[in-house]
């Protein structure tokens, strides 16, 4: 029972940030975006050239595109995409058609502040809602479908398609410095997604150099509260062997461990490194749905999520309910 409710509360909590990261996307774009008529990637960008063009709006615009694509998804990518789809599909159409007959006259700024203060604003909402598994839809879909039949990689497919949708506002307005504002959005809106995605993971690699290799690993293991691993290594200068510290850290740590290093040993050669995502104790939960293919080894994957789900809970040291 407690299990069951642990998974409650952590779907519950998921599902929440993504409500609240689609709502942020859509308030930047109501806000600042559309009142200036720039049109954007993605199906959003799509849903305004039929708004400006055929009097749609832009929320049914949006979600008929969005249906559409999972229509054809269904058969191409499968039932697990577009289930984890349509939740994120359905909020944002839902947002944006509060966000933009509420917000839309709310800000009087100039086109590019407001541009970069949309994508900045968009990108921040995207990101939360990627970090806790959600997906808008739009041209994800498209990249998808086009992805597993093809070399082409997600992130560039997408890029592809973005381009192509804002480069087409300019045979609408005929002005160019629209189709600049929309890359402007697009640049700022993936930055912010990335920042938002990567920063909610981002740790560094340590790999220290050292005489006093022992005390500096003690020293680590004590205050920094960080594992180290132990490397045999060879000097090829001074034909001696090594011992090498490799140390897994959060990014904030990264200070801690450069003092606890440098009071013991002055002369240790440190190099740091930024990795993306470290998963295991300590770090993060690698968030992988398993294709199940039989009864063992289901019943195995429930039996580790069970083990995991009743060891972060005893860590806490309470119950979430």
């Amino acid at each position: 029972m407690t299990v069951d409710r642990i998974r409650l509360w952590h779907t519950f909590k998921d599902y929440f940030f993504i409500t609240l990261g689609v709502a942020i996307y859509a308030f930047g774009f109501a806000s600042f975006i559309l009142p200036h008529e720039v049109v954007i990637g993605g199906l959003a960008g799509l849903s305004t050239i039929l708004y400006f063009t055929l009097g749609i709006p832009i929320a049914i615009g949006n979600y008929a595109c969005n249906l559409i694509l999972l229509a054809i998804a269904f058969k191409v990518v499968g039932k697990q995409f577009v289930v984890a789809t349509i939740f994120g599909a359905t909020m944002i159409s839902l947002m944006m058609g509060i966000t933009i007959p509420l917000c839309g006259n709310i800000f009087h700024l100039d086109p590019f502040l407001s541009c970069v203060i949309g994508g900045i604003t968009s990108g921040i909402g995207i990101g939360m809602a990627f970090v806790h598994g959600g997906s808008t839809g739009g041209t994800d879909i498209v990249a998808a479908m086009v992805a597993k039949y093809t070399n082409v990689t997600i992130g560039r497919m997408i890029l592809y398609v973005d381009m192509i949708i804002i480069s087409s506002s300019y045979l609408i307005f005929h002005k160019i410095d629209t189709v600049v504002y929309g890359f402007i959005v697009l640049f700022m809106c993936s930055y912010m997604a990335d920042l938002m995605i990567n920063t909610n993971r981002q740790a560094v690699q340590f790999t220290i150099f050292s005489r006093r290799w022992q005390e500096i690993a003690t020293a680590i293991n004590n205050e920094a509260k960080r594992g180290c691993t132990v490397l045999n290594g060879m000097g090829w200068y001074s034909k001696q062997e090594v011992k090498i510290l490799l140390v897994m850290a959060r990014k904030i740590e990264s200070i801690n461990i450069f003092r606890i290093v440098k009071r013991i040993d002055p002369d240790a050669f440190i190099s740091q490194s930024n990795v993306n995502g470290v998963y295991g104790k300590g770090f993060d939960q690698m968030k992988i749905r398993m294709k199940v293919d039989d009864a063992s080894t289901k019943a195995h994957v429930e039996e580790r999520a069970r083990i995991n789900d009743e060891v972060k809970a005893s860590s806490t040291g309470h119950r979430i309910i």
